[in-house]
């Protein structure tokens, strides 16, 4: 059975097997009791861990041509494959479950967003991203890479980038370089006002992220806070904690 390559949905198929190998490593270093994988594609990276030792198994998949191979080549996926949009999905599992996948470039932010939205559920991630996506994910504070999503995501999960991998893992093989990362779910996530107000005073400090903070961020703070040195920083200064604090400050939030 053969199948086609959608460029519409961000389509670069992983052929590594070492890559699946690496990947496979990284989740059996803890036990894991639920598995989603997003976007399995023709099933490389399935293939090394639809069988790992797991109470359960369910895959994600937008394509339903890549569904019926998938279930052609894997009979064991019946009844595991959820032939639906990912970024419209419900929650795959009751429970806390691990999310794995070589996610679609034109959707891997979106992707980052959905599990900041099921943190409560997902206590591990590993995904394959765009090299510079992961890189900005994972970056630190001070760094032209920092950004909103570094922040979001490193409130509530440690973020460590694990490796490259090059165009030639895949097929066809994109125009940029690859990164795997992990995210691990923090036992204390950081005191705020609200989730809220917490991703809104970060998405407002890197609209103007050349500014000093007092200008993106003064409809949310008297004149006389804004008179306190930190409003003198770049949105690129701040940490997380920094943001997550200002949050019980914040007016008209």
């Amino acid at each position: 059975m053969q199948y086609t390559l959608k460029k519409s949905l961000g389509q670069h198929f992983l052929i590594d097997k070492t890559v699946c190998e690496k990947i496979r490593a990284v989740l059996l270093e803890q036990p894991i009791e639920q598995l989603v994988e997003v976007g399995p594609g023709a099933g490389a990276l399935t293939e090394f861990i639809y069988n790992i030792p797991t109470h359960s198994y369910k895959a994600i998949e937008l394509d339903t041509e890549k569904v019926n191979y998938l279930l052609h080549a894997y009979p064991d996926l019946a009844g595991k494959l959820i032939n639906e949009d990912f970024l419209e999905t419900a929650i795959p599992f009751e429970g806390s479950f691990v999310l794995v996948g070589n996610f679609p470039y034109n959707i891997s932010t979106q992707i980052v967003f959905r599990v900041l939205d099921w943190k409560t559920q997902v206590p591990m991630m590993v995904g394959m991203f765009q090299k510079e996506v992961a890189e900005r994910i994972a970056a630190k504070p001070h760094s032209k890479a920092y950004g909103i999503l570094s922040v979001l995501a490193q409130a509530f999960y440690e973020v460590t980038y694990l490796f490259d991998v090059p165009p030639s893992a895949f097929n066809p093989p994109p125009k940029v370089d690859s990164g795997v990362i992990l995210f691990k779910r923090k036992a204390i996530f950081p005191a705020m006002a609200s989730e809220k107000s917490f991703y809104h005073i970060v998405k407002m400090a890197f609209g103007q992220r050349r500014k000093m903070l007092r200008n993106p961020l003064k409809p949310y703070f008297t004149a006389a806070q804004l008179e306190d040195p930190i409003f003198t920083k770049r949105a690129e200064n701040l940490t997380f904690e920094d943001y997550a604090a200002l949050t019980f400050k914040m007016h008209n939030p």
